[in-house]
């Protein structure tokens, strides 16, 4: 009898062990693939049961969540929906997230591990901290005045802190509200049909995700790379530039749209915006160091993140002779994003050095302690200080006595460069005007603001568009915003 006894309890023993190893393996080996079971609802219901953090526009919440009392219980709310969300995204119960919040989804989701109390407590316990907070960089005033500076174009904005890189504006326009994607229900899935269909496309972040001919907006990169290749010396001298111009190896005659600048002077040139000149500059530099000078102020990186990923801004690094001449104007092959023409700005503001840009000041836990903080990004020298100080000084010029006067600001110092970029099929496209700018107040030591504006669609007839006239005025009250508050 007691030996039955002791076989069943052996028996037992090991059914017992069976039952967890059993448990173990579905817990631990076979948990990762329930968790990516699309049946498997427990990773959506434990990610929404408490409420998403914050991200910060000058320390004030322009994000929050909503309480449904259902199983996926927090949603998330917008204030101000479509003045941030170029910046801040969306975040969706059906269709995930995007810009910072999937950038830093980490901190605002709670699964950080920087969050957890101890290292591995969450591992071990498998519960979720609560959400941290994201600081941004930006100036509300500065985003205010580019929205409405947009308001009924196509187009966008950035604006930089040039010592820094820190971004201080970030606007596309059309714009949308994130708020009706939030939940998951018939309301939600209606609106993403609405905004995937609409040809204005406001779900695109035209001021990183868009590439546009910068036209002569680039003339900045190309002045840049006449004078530190020592091409031009003397900003006064004759360039002895033909008009028009054949451009090399073809019978294309290239033409200006403003008058004098035949021969004329780097400095004649840069404030009339000859065509003709910056091309024959081009030509001249060669390939090689307009390739470099274009990589050096950020063409061609594929990696900038902001912190979610900036689209590629282009140089062609092959051209013949009358490609790169096309390319020195901003023309043929040669794409930047808003952002990246921002960045040339600053570079030239800056003394040649130029921070990556960034958006993000630092994540925070939900008592307010400092998680993370980014601060100035690595410098890359764009171009000497000499050239720097000589392209500030064209830059005036062209806000005080050229194409960009509209851009003036009173009681401060103002460099700009106006742009009209022709694209579509035989250039049939009304073309894009483009205004790049940088302000310093009358109190600073250094310039405060870089500025690009693009808008697409302007509502002068096609000969008469220019960014001296629609792009300038935009650039200007975003530099009087950031310059209004004083230090």
């Amino acid at each position: 009898m007691t030996r039955h006894i002791r076989h069943a309890g052996v028996f037992c023993a090991l059914l017992l062990v069976a039952l967890l190893l059993n448990a173990a393996r579905v817990q631990v080996v076979q948990a990762p693939e329930y968790d990516r079971n699309p049946a498997n609802r427990r990773p959506d219901i434990a990610r929404y049961e408490e409420p998403r953090g914050d991200i910060l526009v000058d320390d004030r919440p322009v994000t929050g969540s909503r309480d449904t009392r259902e199983h996926l219980r927090y949603e998330r709310t917008y204030t101000d929906g479509p003045l941030y969300a170029p910046v801040t995204g969306f975040a969706s119960q059906l269709y995930g997230t995007t810009l910072l919040e999937k950038a830093e989804d980490g901190t605002l989701s709670g699964t950080d591990p920087m969050l957890a109390p101890f290292p591995l407590w969450n591992d071990f316990t498998r519960a979720r901290s609560r959400g941290g907070d994201v600081v941004t960089t930006l100036d509300p005033a500065a985003q205010r005045a580019a929205y409405k500076g947009l308001a009924g174009h196509k187009g966008a904005v950035a604006a930089l802190e040039p010592s820094t890189g820190r971004i201080l504006a970030l606007v596309s326009a059309p714009s949308y509200d994130p708020q009706p994607l939030s939940g998951n229900g018939a309301a939600a899935t209606k609106a993403w049909r609405r905004l995937n269909v609409d040809p204005d496309r406001p779900m695109l972040n035209r001021a990183v995700r868009q590439t546009y001919p910068p036209g002569s907006t680039f003339k900045v990169v190309t002045t840049a790379a006449a004078l530190d290749a020592g091409v031009v010396r003397d900003l006064d001298a004759p360039t002895g530039s033909p008009e028009p111009y054949t451009l090399p190896g073809t019978r294309t005659r290239l033409t200006n749209a403003s008058r004098g600048c035949r021969d004329a002077s780097l400095r004649e040139a840069f404030t009339l915006s000859c065509n003709t000149v910056f091309a024959k500059l081009g030509v001249e530099v060669g390939a090689t160091d307009m390739t470099a000078t274009a990589h050096a102020f950020g063409f061609n990186d594929p990696a900038l993140r902001i912190p979610f990923p900036v689209a590629r801004s282009t140089f062609d690094t092959s051209l013949d002779q009358a490609q790169l001449g096309l390319s020195s104007i901003g023309q043929y092959n040669t794409r930047a994003t808003p952002l990246q023409m921002a960045m040339v700005a600053a570079a030239v503001a800056n003394g040649g050095q130029l921070r990556e840009p960034y958006l993000v000041e630092r994540t925070v836990r939900p008592g307010g302690s400092t998680l993370a903080a980014s601060g100035p990004r690595a410098v890359r020298q764009a171009m000497y200080p000499s050239t720097a100080v000589r392209l500030r000084a064209l830059m005036r010029e062209v806000v005080e006595n050229g194409t960009g006067r509209r851009a003036a600001i009173r009681g401060a110092k103002v460099g700009g460069k106006t742009g009209t970029a022709q694209h579509g099929l035989g250039n049939s496209g009304t073309p894009y005007a483009w205004f790049v700018s940088w302000a310093q107040g009358d109190r600073d030591l250094a310039p405060r603001v870089a500025v690009a504006v693009i808008v697409e669609e302007a509502e002068a007839d096609r000969g008469d568009i220019s960014g001296g006239g629609d792009a300038a005025p935009i650039a200007r009250a975003v530099m009087e915003a950031v310059l209004a508050h004083q230090r």
